[in-house]
């Protein structure tokens, strides 16, 4: 959630984006850094328009996600382009050490192959809202299912959709 735009526009009046003290090199790399640290401190996929922010007026985000991209190459963790927006993420292949030190052992989610195309198609989709849902898969999708994916942690709410009665969207976690 953005903080009110009086206090957000107040942060911004306090924040050099431009960074002219430093050379074109260190300008790009604490720019870098930037984009990474808000990476890493947000809980879901950052748009570029809020990633502008904290570049200067000239940078592109995108090449700037970019060099991220490189940077990280061989870490555990990656830059990923998600619901529009961008995120850090553990690489697959750490997953049996994250499961093996979260001690989450056995747990059988019991979900059927409907269940998981479902979720499948919210991750891509995210957010997405039940109309979008019944739009993929030409059916309407019960909110029970949508009930059971969230109370099982694999799903959350999302932002309400612009759209007539402002229904809300999911995402997965």
């Amino acid at each position: 959630m953005r903080p009110p735009k009086k206090a957000r526009d107040h942060a911004e009046t306090d924040f050099d984006r431009e960074l002219n003290d430093l050379p074109a090199e260190l300008r790009w790399r604490e720019w870098m850094r930037r984009i990474e640290a808000v990476l890493f401190a947000s809980a879901s996929p950052v748009p570029r328009e809020d990633l502008a922010r904290v570049v200067g007026q000239g940078a592109s985000v995108d090449l700037l996600v970019e060099d991220l991209v490189a940077d990280l190459e061989g870490r555990s963790f990656e830059v990923a382009q998600v619901a529009g927006g961008w995120m850090l993420r553990t690489r697959p292949t750490y997953a049996p050490a994250i499961r093996a030190a979260a001690d989450v052992g056995e747990q059988l989610l019991d979900l059927d192959e409907y269940d998981v195309a479902v979720l499948a198609a919210i991750a891509y989709h995210q957010p997405v809202t039940r109309d979008g849902l019944k739009d993929i898969f030409g059916k309407e999708i019960s909110r029970d299912l949508i009930g059971r994916l969230h109370a099982r942690g694999l799903i959350g709410t999302g932002p309400r959709s612009p759209r007539r009665g402002a229904p809300y969207t999911v995402l997965s976690r």
